[in-house]
């Protein structure tokens, strides 16, 4: 089922440390690291976003009214992207739905575990797919992390 939804604008990429999130964990060495959050914001704006959520969108599971909640909720402002040279990728972090949603009443038209669930499993989705369509069709740096030649060998 095609989700038959026009595309938010793409989030404003702020400066955040990505060890800052729970969801991520940036190899740093007491280094200064480039995010590269200005090339990746040009990229969003140049058509990345726009492409990922077209292919999202074919795809969500979620249903409009799930997705109206994310929009009325301003969550697609909340994502991040950052390069991670460490692991040549696009690392995100996708925005979500706290689990005290009920206690602060979060939204009106939330009312089950399950929908708030599939938001945010939905959300993780789309990040993951704009990590890639980033990585893959718009990066065209290349890690600029050496790994020490002592590691061993795994093969």
């Amino acid at each position: 089922m095609t989700l038959e939804v026009e595309p938010p604008e793409p989030p404003e990429l702020e400066f955040v440390d990505p060890n800052e999130y729970d969801d991520a964990t940036i190899s740093a060495d007491g280094e200064e690291i480039d995010y590269r959050r200005e090339e990746l914001q040009a990229f969003l704006e140049e058509g990345a976003w726009t492409e990922a959520f077209d292919e999202w969108r074919a795809d969500t599971d979620l249903e409009d009214r799930e997705y109206e909640i994310a929009r009325d909720l301003d969550l697609f402002a909340g994502f991040d992207f950052f390069w991670d040279d460490f692991a040549d990728r696009v690392g995100y972090h996708a925005p979500g739905i706290p689990e005290d949603w009920q206690a602060r009443e979060y939204h009106p038209e939330l009312d089950t575990w399950g929908t708030v669930s599939s938001i945010n499993a939905e959300l993780t989705e789309f990040g993951q797919i704009v990590s890639v369509t980033l990585k893959e069709e718009y990066v065209d740096w290349e890690a600029e992390y050496e790994p020490p030649e002592d590691l061993p060998d795994f093969d």
